[in-house]
Parts: structure tokens; sequence; C-alpha cells
């Protein structure tokens, strides 16, 4: 990962170069191999970066990067399908003096303007200004693998940082947003359902996945526009099934091919699950014959019924991989809990983020600086059973008659689950997710 930072004002006395050095300073973490920064010849932009090499590691390829004597751009992410726009691109025109993702997005940029995102397949958050329209042009990927916080108040500044102490160290005060406070010691909510840009911070926004900024710096007006979403409505009934196992295995396939392009040590997480386990059996087979082993990482915990530790040695056993582990506890949880808090900024759900903490730093130990896994496969597939609720709850609603058809086929399915069984006959009721004042009453989800 990268960090990028940045001030764009009208006043030009906050443009500075010390507070843009300030608030990359704060996020040094996130880019250990080098910094830059830039300011506009009219003292209206400032843009920061630290930068964590792994595609072209030539200083040609550092940040802020500029493009056609036009753009200037500071991108933190990868476009994994670069090769291919930059030789399309190549043959419309385009020169290229890196072998940079980076490059390739401004001059993608520069001929679709906005409309490139939709043809990137990658994680990114970035901001990219055009000197001649007099723009900044700011946008998340889809589903919001990398952070972009910002805070705005019109005609006067837009404040921008991969992480909210970005904010702080341009000088944004560190004000806790009761709101968010209230319903995550109510309720356990770590986001408002009903507005995802609200943190738990006054003054500090997050940008939406899937939605881009366009920011006009003459009056330093601002729009938020939704450039993707999934059309879940959408369902090919014409296609078989063995017509779907060959179209998921080439989507899989490719994915993770694409993802493997990088100039430094590619690894994986390894959970035992079968999202992790799929990804490390696939990079194996593409790996076949190049002698190189993946490193893979791992969080074990002995003596405890939800440890996974057998079916990861069965996936270790059937691949060429060097395999890692670590076995977090509750020792190295307080002894570390300010650091885990002080990177994420934010409250957290339960302390299995300390897990990851753990593994992400074995990582690192190991000198692995990429790292593929399954994160997200199940929340997005339902795999975790307190998903199933308010399907259920919508059935319930519906069709009372397909909501215990369906609930009983649960049950049925997981009647012997020793580790995630149904504890209650009927645990489904109607309910309802109220976001509430403090002070006013609210319902959790039922």
């Amino acid at each position: 990962m990268c960090g990028i930072a940045g001030i764009l004002s009208k006043n030009t006395a906050l443009v500075q170069q010390t507070v843009l050095k300030k608030m990359t300073d704060v996020i040094a973490h996130r880019g250990p191999d080098g910094e830059g920064h830039w300011i506009s010849p009219n003292a209206e932009v400032g843009l920061g970066h630290r930068r964590l090499s792994i595609i072209d590691l030539s200083h040609e390829a550092d940040q802020p990067m500029h493009f056609l004597d036009r753009y200037t751009i500071v991108f933190n992410g990868e476009i994994y399908n670069y090769l291919e726009l930059r030789t399309e691109l190549s043959k419309q025109g385009y020169q290229f003096r890196t072998q940079s993702d980076t490059e390739v997005l401004m001059a993608l940029y520069d001929r679709d303007k906005e409309q490139c995102l939709s043809l990137l397949d990658g994680m990114f958050s970035f901001v990219l200004f055009d000197a001649q329209e007099q723009t900044a042009f700011c946008a998340r990927d889809r589903f919001g693998e990398k952070p972009f916080f910002y805070s705005y108040e019109r005609g006067s500044h837009f404040l921008f940082g991969s992480e909210m102490k970005c904010l702080w160290a341009g000088g944004i005060p560190k004000e806790i947003n009761n709101r968010m406070l209230f319903n995550y010691l109510s309720y356990g909510y770590i986001e408002n359902p009903q507005n995802l840009s609200e943190t738990f911070y006054e003054k500090c926004t997050r940008l939406p996945h899937s939605h881009y900024i366009k920011i006009n710096l003459n009056d330093l007006s601002l729009q938020i526009k939704k450039y993707y979403d999934i059309d879940w409505k959408h369902c090919n009934t014409a296609i078989s099934v063995k017509e779907a196992q060959e179209k998921f295995h080439e989507l899989f396939y490719t994915s993770v091919q694409r993802r493997l392009r990088s100039d430094v040590a590619v690894g994986s997480s390894l959970s035992g699950g079968l999202d992790s386990s799929l990804v490390v059996c696939v990079i194996d087979d593409i790996k076949k014959g190049s002698h190189q082993k993946q490193n893979t990482f791992s969080a074990v915990f002995p003596g405890y019924k939800k440890d996974e530790r057998k079916f990861m040695d069965y996936v270790t056993s059937v691949t060429q991989v060097n395999p890692h582990y670590v076995t977090p506890n509750d020792e190295g949880l307080l002894a570390d809990i300010d650091t885990l808090s002080w990177h994420q900024e934010e409250p957290y759900g339960s302390a299995s983020i300390y897990a990851q903490y753990c593994v992400m730093k074995l990582a690192k130990e190991n000198n692995t600086t990429v790292l593929l896994d399954g994160q997200g496969a199940d929340e997005i597939l339902a795999g975790y059973h307190p998903y199933y609720l308010p399907f259920f709850n919508e059935l319930k609603r519906g069709s009372r008659s397909e909501y215990e058809t369906q609930l009983k086929l649960y049950q049925q399915l997981h009647a012997g689950n020793p580790i995630n069984g149904i504890t209650q006959k009927n645990p489904w009721r109607s309910g309802s997710t109220n976001f509430t004042e403090p002070g006013k009453t609210g319902k959790a989800m039922a």
C-alpha cells in the first residue's frame, strides 16, 4: 500500500510544504520506500505521497507523477490490467517513460476522463489534478479496498488523505462524532448504514466505495457521483451449470494471474477457509515449474475448537509453499492495543482484527510485501450466519410460505454443525434497523 495526502485551497497560505510533509509523515508506515511533495505554480494545490514500491521500483515511478505537462497525480493502489491498457493506449499514440501503472492511469484519464473508471480492474484511491481544466478528480475503487478521507468547506478548502490522521496533521480539529459513538456503544454499529460517508469524527468524511469527486478549482465547488453498482436484479438463467463453472474458472484464474504482477515478493494469507485455500492452490498451479515457492501466513489457535490448522495443513501438504504461523493471544492484544487502535483510527467490531494485524506483521517480518487472500468473500456471499437474518426477515414480509420453507432447509443444513450451529429453534423474527441520534429511542436489528 501507499499513502496519499493533499490540500486544495483558494487561500494559498494553507498550501504549505511543511504542512504537506506533516500529513505524509504521519502515514510513513504506508510507504517506507519514498516520499514526494508538489505544489502547483499558483500555490492552490498541494499533493503528497508515501511510496511502497510494487511495480517499477525505479525512481522514475515516484510520485507525485506528472504527465503531458498537464496532469499531476498521487495514487494509492494497483491497476491489475495496466499491461493490457498500456498496449491499447500505445497503439493510439500515447508514449510512456516508466513501466508503472500510475502513468497508464493518467493516460487513460486523458483519453476517457471519468469514464476511465469503468475500464479499471484494480484497487485504488487517487487524486488527479488537471492544470488545463483547473479541476481535481478524486476516485475510490468499486469495493472500497483503498481508503479515502477528506474534509471540505465550500469555497475554502479540501484536505484529503489515506487516513484520518492526515487531516488532523493538516490542521483539521480532532472532534468526536457523538452520533456515531452513541450508536456504536448502544448497538455495535461501526458505520451508519444510511450514510456510509459518515465517520466517528466531525469534519472528516469518507468517500464511499465506487464514488468519485470532481472539484472545480476556480470556486472550489464539489460534485460527488456514484460510478458503479452491481446489477443484482440481472440473472443469467440460460447458462448451464457446466458453462457457469467454466466461466468462474476463467475469471478466477485471470484475476489471480493479474494480481501476481509485481516486482516484489507476493504471498498469501491462508485461513483454512475455502476462499483463501482456493487462492493459494491457484497460485501454486500458476507457478508450477517456476521453482518459486509462495509464502503463506496464518493465525492458529491450538486447543480452540474453531482452530483451522488441520485445513491449513491439508492445503500446504498438496502445494509447494513455505508456511508461516502466528498465535495471537490476550497478552499480545493488551500489549499492542494502543498501536492497533492508532492504526484503525475508528472503533472496530471485535478482537478478530488483531489476528489479522498479527498475520500482516508476520508477513512483514518475512520480507513479503504483497499478500493475496480471500478477504470479503464471506461477507459478499453470506458465509456468516448473521447475514441470513435480514434475508429471512425479508422473506417473512414477502411470502410466509417461502420463509418457512427456506428456514426449514437452513435449519436442516446446520442441524449437525458443532461450531456455528443453530442455538434457537426459531431465532428469526421481523425487525428493523434504525440509526438514532443520541438521546432518542431506536431499535437495533432484531
